[in-house]
């Protein structure tokens, strides 16, 4: 009897032991399923949009393209044929995929243009010179942070959506006569350019009282959002705030005037962020102190911790 009963309850205990394995697989096909639906409804950009979002991020022979979402692949495809670069779009839908891939063969572009299954978020977007999107808002602050950290100099165009408090670098509205399909509508274009990561403190030395004169230390602290940037310069033991700031990719310039010791000097520099280092002109303009001058600076690594705060995001 007891041998019984001890059959009959390993026989439960095989019985429960399948039914949870079949929920959990259950759920792991209803997760996976889920996991493959695409997260932006598929709505086709009208091709005068994008003429105009190739047009705005100024696409040339020399550009590795890529877009996400890609539908039936025009973006890359007229990228190609009307320009010359190169690139690639990705979309989670393989019927969007297999059409993509047919417009780019009569085209007679697929040595340029080629499109994958692919989950955007996995993407590889590190070759891009250009992003274009056609995306949720939710989808584009998802992405984001994956942008901003692409190579600076890098343009974005998004069509219809924005990203929050990351104000483009240019933005049009167009009337479009067949927006939805016949109908008509307004279409937003969005573009930014990825800025340097330049927040932080950065020190130099320029010669003071003209060419030959004794080298002079400055130090200039410098706060970003995004490309909005401001700051001071510090030299002579003096404090300036700096004027004309302008941070566009890689390229930075700005401008301020300090007294030297012999009365105010207007100092203007440009240069060209990589990393840890800029390098560039000054130009000094003052009644004892004039000049052109090589502008090299470098960041304080005591503060190169201040660019994980760049736009908004930590790293």
């Amino acid at each position: 009897m007891f041998g019984m009963d001890q059959r009959l309850s390993g026989a439960a205990v095989c019985v429960r032991v399948r039914v949870c394995l079949f929920a959990v697989m259950l759920a792991m096909t209803a997760a996976f399923a889920m996991a493959q639906e695409p997260r932006v409804p598929y709505v086709p950009t009208p091709q005068e949009v994008v003429d105009r979002m190739l047009q705005m991020a100024k696409v040339g022979a020399n550009d590795y393209l890529i877009d996400l979402g890609s539908g039936d692949g025009r973006i890359v495809v007229t990228a190609a044929k009307k320009h010359g670069a190169r690139g690639f779009g990705v979309d989670i839908n393989p019927t969007r995929v297999s059409e993509a891939l047919d417009n780019a063969r009569k085209a007679g572009v697929t040595d340029k243009a080629a499109f994958y299954q692919r989950d955007l978020f996995q993407t590889d977007l590190s070759q891009a010179t250009v992003i274009t999107m056609y995306l949720l808002p939710r989808v584009n602050m998802e992405l984001r942070p994956k942008l901003l950290d692409l190579k600076p100099g890098t343009r974005i165009v998004s069509h219809d959506f924005s990203m929050d408090d990351w104000k483009p670098d240019a933005f049009v509205q167009l009337e479009v006569k067949e927006k939805y399909g016949s109908a008509p509508g307004q279409s937003d274009i969005y573009f930014w350019i990825v800025p340097a990561k330049v927040a932080g403190s950065w020190r130099w030395e320029l010669p003071s009282g003209g060419k030959g004169g004794k080298p002079q230390p400055y130090t200039a602290m410098l706060s970003q959002t995004f490309q909005m940037v401001s700051g001071n310069a510090s030299v002579n033991g003096r404090t300036a705030p700096l004027q004309n700031v302008k941070l566009q990719g890689e390229e930075i310039s700005f401008s301020f005037t300090a007294d030297l010791g012999a009365g105010p000097v207007k100092h203007d520099f440009k240069g060209k962020i990589d990393g840890e280092s800029v390098s560039g002109s000054a130009a000094l303009s003052g009644s004892r102190a004039q000049g052109q001058y090589d502008w090299n600076a470098v960041r304080s690594p005591r503060t190169a911790s201040a660019m994980a705060h760049h736009a908004g995001q930590v790293q």
